[in-house]
């Protein structure tokens, strides 16, 4: 069986016209950055790349005498001499070449950026049907040898494609009824950030359908495959590739990307509304009562806030820790601020109805306790609720570690909300204290909370894949994307693949919730 490439048999068809879209968008490009560069004329260009070459040339010296006088480096001063100025020369070179597109951009043209920003826009819808074309010729027409691995990777994820398709046109459609959820598809950043974390999102869910092999499985002789690689004795009906490879061990790089897309998810965004649950809990009594409440509060949360936060996710979850059952009694306790905020909601907004208020209160405790039971002491009789002890560490940790910057939120932004007229209106018509702070101020707080929750689910992410590359995250195995960088970092000079997968999946998902909360931020302040 032959090794697959990466664009199939049909990259002889579809890569010369590819190639020249992408060359001309790298023109205009290029062409964009030297006229902005340039700036309104050829001597800004000059200016700007004499002092760039000054200090590239200061710093270079400066690093040099530091290792030859200090370090006790033997330095070739000729050779590197020479480099430097070859690289001043080319400095100048660039300047030159800036000042003199700008010249005749700005003067054979009226509008250059204009042109530019239209040419550019041509291009990527010529992109956008290009690759439509050649997805959809080499999916309905091709096997897998003639899909190549882009393509097969394509069609393996063909349930995300449905699903985003179908969330996209629904919320377009309905966008005026959504509130800000809807405000956001009028945000070209937020509707591209909130994409790229609902691929995410739809992947996690989907994986059993995506993935091409068993996560946790060794292949015999397939030991730092290649991508594309074929398998040694594939079953009959089984996929019969390693799309981006295999690792040190022989396992699947593409199906622990995609599996490693539910642990993250399972644990960032549940972990970061338990600890938003925490820093509300608190947050709102500190900032509207002051006095002492306050002060304590927020000194320990600025305790919490002094320690190094790797360190201190490190020792958490330690063996050593683990041992005297810290975080489990962390768990018992941290875990009870989501059942006050949910109990103190609801009596303070039926308070004047109990009935109403008791029924809703008691089935909300009967849930919230079964939870708790499983959740913090593994202890749920039907087994619906429960965390391995692994993850109860990491939960635990992240709930922990990310409770005191809530909370610091919160309180600066109730000492501020609780000066407006309608929080007078409401002190003067009775109103309760918490009714005060859970229905007058907070949902006055929500687009920079909404904006937080997502940065937050983003910093979350990029920790638990610190603890998985130190060996600290759910389990040995896992295929969380943390433990598979790790295990693909010792042979990454030989075969980058292992962990160049997971580490281009983090990224694009942080990067992602960060465009997702800069389109709410946005639209928050348009409310």
């Amino acid at each position: 069986m032959e090794a697959l490439t990466w664009f199939g048999s049909y990259s002889s068809i579809f890569g010369p016209p590819l190639s020249a879209i992408l060359g001309a968008m790298v023109m205009v490009w290029l062409t964009s950055a030297l006229l902005g560069f340039a700036s309104n004329n050829g001597q800004t260009a000059l200016f700007r790349t004499g002092i760039l070459s000054m200090t590239f040339l200061f710093v270079a010296f400066y690093i040099l005498i530091y290792l030859f006088f200090i370090g006790g480096v033997e330095v070739d001063f000729q050779s590197v001499l020479r480099t430097l100025l070859w690289i001043a020369a080319i400095l100048v070179a660039f300047g030159l070449f800036a000042a003199l597109t700008s010249w005749i951009l700005r003067n054979l043209l009226d509008d250059a950026g204009g042109l530019l920003r239209g040419a550019s826009g041509l291009l990527w819808k010529l992109l956008a049907v290009l690759v439509l074309v050649w997805v959809v010729v080499t999916v309905a027409t091709g096997t897998t040898a003639d899909r190549g691995i882009v393509a097969s990777i394509v069609t393996r994820l063909w349930p995300v494609w449905v699903s985003l398709a179908v969330m996209f046109a629904l919320s377009i459609t309905f966008k005026k009824r959504l509130g800000l959820y809807g405000k956001l598809f009028d945000s070209p950043v937020g509707m591209i950030g909130f994409g790229i974390v609902m691929f995410w999102v739809f992947t996690a869910i989907f994986a059993d359908m995506i993935i091409t092999m068993d996560p946790l499985g060794q292949f015999s002789g397939s030991k730092n495959a290649i991508p594309g690689s074929p398998l040694k004795a594939p079953e009959d009906g089984a996929f019969a590739h390693f799309l981006f490879g295999a690792d040190h061990v022989a396992r699947d790089v593409f199906s622990r990307m995609v599996m490693g897309a539910r642990e993250v998810l399972k644990i960032a965004p549940a972990a970061t509304l338990f600890a938003f649950m925490v820093g509300i809990t608190l947050g709102l009594p500190a900032g509207y009562f002051g006095g002492r409440l306050d002060t304590v509060l927020s000194f320990l949360a600025n305790l919490v806030l002094a320690f190094p936060v790797i360190l201190l996710f490190y020792l958490l979850v330690t063996p050593e820790i683990v041992l005297l059952g810290i975080p489990t009694y962390m768990a018992a306790f941290l875990f009870l601020f989501p059942i006050f905020f949910i109990a103190i909601l609801i009596n303070s907004r039926y308070f004047t109805n109990p009935p109403q208020r008791n029924l809703y209160l008691g089935i909300a405790m009967l849930i919230a306790v079964w939870a708790y039971s499983g959740l913090a002491f593994n202890a749920d009789p039907l087994g619906v609720w429960g965390m391995s002890p692994n993850l109860l560490n990491v939960f635990v940790s992240v709930v922990f570690v990310n409770s005191p910057g809530v909370f610091r939120l919160v309180r600066g932004m109730v000492m501020d909300i609780k000066t407006r007229d309608y929080v007078a209106a409401g002190q003067t018509r009775g109103e309760g204290p918490w009714y005060i702070m859970l229905w007058e101020i907070l949902p006055n707080a929500r687009g920079p909370l909404i904006v937080d929750f997502c940065l937050r689910i983003g910093y979350t992410t990029i920790l638990l894949g610190a603890l998985g590359f130190f060996g600290l995250g759910v389990s040995p195995e896992s295929p969380d994307w943390g433990s598979t960088i790790d295990d693909g970092r010792k042979l990454l000079s030989i075969v980058p693949h292992p962990a160049l997968a997971p580490a281009l999946a983090l990224m694009s998902l942080v990067l992602g919730l960060n465009l997702l909360a800069d389109g709410l931020r946005e639209e928050s302040l348009k409310d």
